[in-house]
């Protein structure tokens, strides 16, 4: 049998932090096992609304709930307990105690706080053959003598006991003084039929109350059964209801499925997660699963959360045996196009079960266009191992895990792939080609360009008054000379005449100005449209499509906008698009082949206002490699940042490939020609090295590693972790005692570097600053010492074991992404010729650097020695100071 215990909330909790408040969490306790709910920060009157199964072997066991409250440097605070007798809820006809309020008991009657609240809890056997109905409420139906239960005062909640509560101290007081000897038991059993047979006579005195009752919860029951929704409205439900949440991303622990198939997103979501979907079965299956049980789908918290139960016996394997497993699926996002469903997987039947949980979710996005025309899905499950206790084995236990569900989603895979068409690769390759030519820009001819531009009232109002002028000067006969004219010059005679003439030069000022800029944005008309890439390497085409509300900065409400891309040095320039605001480029830009792979597209719009002003920005954008997935960028609508923009909600459509021309010979191309800017060999990385750091920082799969060293990140205080070098970013990670400091920057973000020399505060190590442009490096500035005048964050890093090959390495990497290709050929030449080419196995190459900072690291190590205080720390001290002085 399966108990199942309903944490809801609880309220009037006693404060144990300082502050008043507390950091309340629920434990619960039936034999060996355990579990706890998530933990509620600074609150006394906590929700909760977590659902826990145990299974029952022994009816005499007591089910432990205790309230404590979490602290991070000590013991955990006891605040409230409440024992409930297995047998008290297996008594009940409907095996349930229904939902209601229980006081807290603190741990002894000695305790100063007799108050220690309430708690609300839902207690039933979960059977076969029946399941609990809920009301609108949520609360579940109570037995007729459930709902006898008397209300608790807030004033003395201790005085206010119900009949559950005296039957829980009753029947745990026979239970202490039965269980002690085997004539105990015996009489127990007995006392228990008589209790039932008892039981039995006084409830067949209110036999019409309670078949009443009967009626009423069936009647219930259908009414529930009717009001049903289907899949599709759950779904309707749950897109009208979202707010334009982000997709979550993937968990932590890797991704078991990253693929695309030939089917709509809201087709692939109906058929794995839909109750009249036979998918579920047929997995069951196929990976010999049993007794599967799918529970309906159910709106909660009104209608907040929708999420049902699923349970199944698991099949056995090599490691363990055939276990019962829980999925709780709760959808996350669902808005029409894009889903995520969060499985939270527990079997509490296996070895420390009831310490952790398997958190799997699925993200299904839509995928690119097909040249078919047939709609394009992407399903991403990720993983995660959430731990609700601390263990020794939490190693063995990830591991265990690991491999099993690699293995099952092997089958998952196998299994979609039978029922959905996976897309092939060769499609999506032909993809862009395929986008890429159905784009024409429409060619404008300058007559209907010249038309569009100066048919306005200005244009209009000014040649209207140039010709009414020339007409009055050829009628009007000639003024005599007077006040202070001559010959040749003729002044205005009044007011009137002064203010016509300076509303004539304005005007001709004007005019002029757009002659100007129209002459000047034609002679730009060509841009880099069309203009094929060359050479061989990283190959970056973008496709400018469209863009959408354009902020315009003309008093006549539109704008002449163009287009300037920057990639790795390079600029790409769209043409100029007149006097619109919502307009259509249908250009193509490619940017000559890389070494390097780019790390950020940097777009901005510009407003064209020809030589008078300089130009306008309407609007930028940075498209990051590293953060965005490539699939992702065939067909995206950017939003713009900057002042204009947002107040517009600016956007462009693009259309972005970036492909590899050289092969798979990247990484080592790569680190050969970095081996003669560092002077020292560089190993390429193991597959499994470049996963965990990929991983580690969330990289796209073209990320390798290049080297990383052991230092400390300085700010109030030295952090040791590891910093990580590859060839777009710098990073850093750290965990200590479970407190993780993790994140990088580009190469790009860097202005400068600098060494400074080894100080007492540094614990006399050399420290290296690294300065990055302002505004720059936003994700990272958790990890930043400082933050100067300008806004520019700084980076100090020291301790370094080879100060002179991480030195050598950081700036050789920062020189080659930041310098031009001609600097970077002289560079390259400079520094050829006076480093050496050392290998890792025949020993580090050693410079004054090196040597000092040997020294530098025997004194410090001396030092830490030294403040041991123990009578060998002076023996030590003194060979190590003579090892320093004899390696100089």
């Amino acid at each position: 049998m399966k108990l199942v215990v309903r944490v809801i909330e609880a309220k009037n909790l006693p404060p144990t932090d300082p502050n008043g408040l507390s950091d309340p969490y629920v434990r619960l306790q039936l034999g060996k096992h355990r579990f706890r709910t998530k933990v509620i920060k600074k609150c006394l009157n906590p929700k909760w609304d977590e659902e826990f199964s145990f299974r029952v072997d022994d009816l005499n066991e007591e089910l432990v709930i205790s309230v404590m409250d979490e602290d991070k440097f000590f013991n955990d605070d006891f605040v409230g307990q409440l024992k409930v007798p297995i047998s008290i809820v297996f008594e009940e006809e409907i095996k349930s105690l229904g939902t209601a309020w229980y006081s807290l008991q603190p741990k002894s009657k000695k305790s100063k706080n007799k108050e220690s609240g309430e708690i609300r809890l839902s207690i039933y056997f979960l059977q076969n053959n029946a399941t609990m109905e809920s009301n609108d409420s949520g609360d579940l139906l109570l037995h007729p003598r459930m709902t006898e239960l008397p209300s608790r005062s807030s004033t003395s909640p201790s005085n206010s006991s119900s009949p559950v509560r005296e039957e829980i101290t009753s029947a745990k007081d026979e239970k202490s003084s039965t269980q002690k000897t085997i004539t105990g038991r015996i009489a127990q059993i007995f006392s228990k039929s008589s209790d039932m047979s008892s039981t039995a006579s006084r409830r067949s005195i209110d036999l019409d109350q309670s078949e009443i009752s009967k009626v009423e919860v069936s009647e219930m029951k259908a009414e529930d059964q009717s009001s049903n929704e289907t899949f599709e409205e759950a779904m309707r439900k749950l897109q009208s209801a979202d707010q334009g949440s982000e997709i979550p991303s993937n968990l932590p622990a890797g991704v078991f499925i990253d693929q695309q198939y030939v089917i709509a997103p809201e087709d692939l979501n109906e058929l794995l997660f839909s109750s009249d979907s036979n998918f579920l079965k047929s997995l069951a299956e196929v990976q010999g699963n049993t007794e599967l049980e799918i529970g309906p789908w159910k709106f909660e918290n009104d209608g907040e959360i929708f999420k049902r139960l699923v349970t199944y016996v698991k099949a056995p394997s090599k490691l363990i045996k055939a276990v019962k497993a829980y999925e709780e699926h709760t959808y996350l996002k669902a808005d029409g196009k894009n889903f995520a469903v969060l499985v939270s997987v527990s079997t509490p039947d296996v070895m420390y079960g009831s310490t952790f949980r398997v958190e799997v979710l699925y993200v299904i996005t839509p995928g690119p266009e097909l040249p078919t025309g047939e709609q394009c899905s992407c399903l991403v499950v990720s993983w995660r191992m959430n731990f609700l206790q601390s263990t020794m084995m939490k190693g063995m236990i990830e591991n265990g895990a690991r491999q099993g569900m690699k293995d099952s989603f092997d089958q998952y895979a196998t299994l979609l792939s039978q029922t959905v068409k996976p897309a092939d690769l060769k499609d999506l390759s032909s993809n862009k080609e395929q986008a890429l030519a159905s784009l024409h820009a429409e060619p404008e001819s300058d007559w209907r360009l010249a038309v569009q531009y100066f048919g306005n009232f200005t244009v209009f109002a000014t040649v209207f008054m140039g010709l009414y002028v020339l007409v009055h000067i050829w009628l009007a006969a000639p003024s005599t000379i007077q006040g202070l004219e001559f010959g040749g010059l003729d002044l205005p005679d009044s007011i009137g005449e002064f203010v016509v003439c300076a509303v004539l030069v304005l005007q001709g000022e004007c005019m002029l100005g757009k002659i100007s800029r129209f002459i000047k944005a034609r002679a730009q008309k060509g841009s880099d449209h069309g203009i094929k890439a060359q050479g061989d390497g990283w190959l970056l085409t973008v496709a400018l499509i469209e863009g959408s509300s354009l902020a315009s900065v003309d008093s006549s409400g539109l704008s002449d906008p163009y287009v300037v891309f920057t990639c790795n040095g390079k600029t790409r320039t769209s043409s100029i698009k007149f006097q619109k605001s919502n307009l259509t480029w249908n250009e193509i830009f490619e940017f000559d082949a890389m070494d390097d792979p780019p790390s950020v597209l940097d777009v901005v719009v510009y407003d064209f206002d020809g030589p008078f002003d300089e130009a306008a920005s309407l609007g930028h954008a940075e498209i990051n490699f590293l953060k965005a997935n490539i699939a992702d960028l065939a067909d995206i609508w950017v939003p713009l940042e900057g002042k204009l923009a947002l107040a517009c909600q600016s956007k462009l459509h693009l259309r972005i490939f970036l492909d590899n021309t050289r092969g798979g010979n990247v990484a080592k191309d790569y680190l050969s020609r970095m081996e003669k800017e560092v002077g020292k060999k560089i190993n390429l990385r193991s597959p499994q090295a470049n996963s965990a750091f990929q991983k580690l920082f969330g990289l796209p799969p073209e990320e390798f590693l290049i080297n990383d060293f052991t230092c400390h990140l300085k700010r109030k205080m030295p952090l040791q972790g590891r910093l990580f070098l590859s060839a777009r970013i710098i990073g850093f990670h750290a965990n200590l005692f479970g407190n993780k400091t993790k994140f990088f920057f580009l190469w790009e973000d860097i202005e400068d570097i600098q060494v400074i020399p080894p100080t007492f505060s540094s614990m006399g190590s050399p420290i290296i600053v690294i300065t990055l442009r302002k505004g720059r490096g936003v994700d990272a500035r958790h990890g930043a010492k400082t933050q100067d005048e300008q806004g520019r964050l700084r980076f100090h890093f020291q301790s370094f074991v080879s100060f002179n090959v991480a030195h050598r390495t950081i700036m050789a990497l920062w020189k080659v992404r930041s310098l031009s290709p001609e600097q970077k050929v002289e560079f390259v030449e400079e520094q050829s010729d006076s480093k050496s080419l050392i290998s890792d196995e025949s020993g580090s190459f050693l410079g004054l650097d090196d040597v000092s900072m040997q020294v530098t690291s025997w004194r410090y190590l001396a030092g830490v020695s030294w403040t041991v205080g123990s009578w060998k720390s002076l023996v030590i001290l003194i060979i190590l100071i003579l090892l320093g002085y004899l390696r100089t």
